[in-house]
C-alpha cells in the first residue's frame, strides 16, 4: 500500500514540475505571449516548440526577476528564431544537427540565467 502511495506522489510531483503547457498555465504565460513580448510575429517551431518554450520561459523568469534585461531577452529570442529558420527546418541532417547543438547551448544559457534569479533552482 505504501508503495502505491509513493508512486502516486511521484506522478503528482512530476506533473507539478514539468514544463508549462504551450497555452500557458497558472502563473506562466503562453508560448505565443512570450514570443509577442518582443515581436508581433510568432514563430512556429514545429516539433521543437516545447523545448523552445521551456527555454524562453527560463529566460523570461530571469527577465521578470531583474537578472536579464528585456533587450537581452529579445535578442536571445531573435537569435533562436533566426537560427531555427536557417537550420532547424532543414531536411539536411548535418544542418539540422547544427541547430540542435546551438539550441542545447542556448538552453544551458537560459537555465543559468534562471538559476541566478530563482533560488529554488540553486538549492542543493
Amino acid at each position: 500500500m505504501r508503495g502505491l502511495w509513493m508512486i502516486g506522489a511521484a506522478v503528482l510531483l512530476t506533473g507539478c514540475v514539468s514544463s508549462p503547457s504551450l497555452n500557458g498555465t497558472m502563473g506562466a504565460p503562453s508560448f505565443a505571449t512570450l514570443q509577442q513580448m518582443c515581436s508581433a510575429q510568432t514563430v512556429d517551431y514545429g516539433n521543437d516548440a516545447q523545448g523552445v518554450y521551456a527555454t524562453l520561459f527560463d529566460a523570461y523568469v530571469a527577465n521578470r526577476r531583474g537578472k536579464l534585461s528585456k533587450e537581452d531577452y529579445c535578442a536571445f529570442q531573435a537569435s533562436l528564431a533566426q537560427r531555427y529558420a536557417s537550420q532547424g527546418v532543414s531536411a539536411d541532417p548535418q544542418v539540422r544537427n547544427q541547430w540542435v547543438v546551438f539550441f542545447t547551448d542556448q538552453r544551458a544559457k537560459a537555465l543559468s540565467w534562471r538559476a541566478a534569479a530563482d533560488p529554488t533552482l540553486r538549492a542543493g
